[in-house]
């Protein structure tokens, strides 16, 4: 990792940071055969990253199965970097899960070598945080803390205290997503955007505002200051998800015109 100022984190030739916000597609199948075709079909979509969410897998709490299934999704997927993320039912995730077995479930996957990111609940308890990002690290992954609301958009000032909680915590890479009421409060995630990129971030960071009110948060990042962004292949694994081919194109023609 680049360790300048609002620096770049590189994964897999990958750079975080540095110029258009990286595009990342989720798999959201929940069977093995499921999951592999999702990564196939995505051979000729523009993507940087793809993010497993594991907690839609049915087999997600034997562990053997899910090395098995990280295995081939890397045989499928080559040397485009994977994101493990078990995105809890507290978070709008698919499953609950105990701490204890949340932290063993991410550093497991960390130590097989077959990802390179792992998506860490930031306010699971700073204990259980701070565990799984070490050990994350040792391992060589790179770890991106994450807070959701799909309630509502917090004021300002607490966007910005989370995400600057995640960097106290020693995550790569800060991300939070919020619901928004009203387009005022898509006007308040972008100000807490740039307000985090430019006094307090000395990493990258991803913001996003969901729904279709949000929709604008996850095309401006390249103005605002969020480096990545999601976008959808098929089934989408959060409101507002665009088409990733779509999404590539309007990145290209806001990167061209800045």
């Amino acid at each position: 990792m680049n360790t300048e100022t609002n620096s770049w984190v590189e994964v897999r030739g990958v750079r975080i940071g540095e110029g258009i916000p990286k595009i990342c597609v989720p798999i959201v199948g929940t069977t093995r055969d499921e999951i592999l075709a999702a990564a196939k079909s995505f051979e000729s979509v523009k993507k940087d990253v793809v993010e497993w969410r594991v907690d839609w897998f049915e087999g997600v709490f034997d562990f053997a199965q899910v090395e098995a299934v990280m295995t081939e999704l890397r045989q499928v997927l080559g040397n485009t970097p994977v994101l493990f993320t078990f995105r809890t039912a507290n978070e709008g995730g698919e499953k609950a899960i105990e701490p204890a077995a949340y932290a063993e479930l991410n550093k497991r996957a960390a130590a097989t070598g077959l990802i390179d990111l792992v998506d860490v609940e930031a306010f699971t308890g700073d204990e259980v945080v701070r565990d799984i990002i070490e050990s994350a690290h040792e391992s060589g992954v790179v770890v991106v803390a994450s807070n959701h609301d799909f309630e509502k958009t917090p004021e300002k000032d607490e966007i910005v205290r989370r995400l600057r909680k995640m960097q106290e915590l020693g995550a790569d890479i800060p991300k939070i997503a919020v619901m928004p009421q009203s387009r005022k409060d898509v006007l308040t995630l972008l100000s807490a955007t740039e307000e985090m990129v430019s006094e307090y971030a000395d990493r990258p960071i991803i913001t996003m505002s969901m729904s279709a009110t949000g929709l604008i948060s996850r095309l401006c990042g390249e103005c605002f200051g969020s480096a990545l962004t999601f976008g959808a292949v098929g089934k989408a694994s959060a409101p507002g998800q665009m088409n990733a081919s779509d999404l590539s194109e309007i990145l290209n023609l806001i990167h061209t015109s800045l």
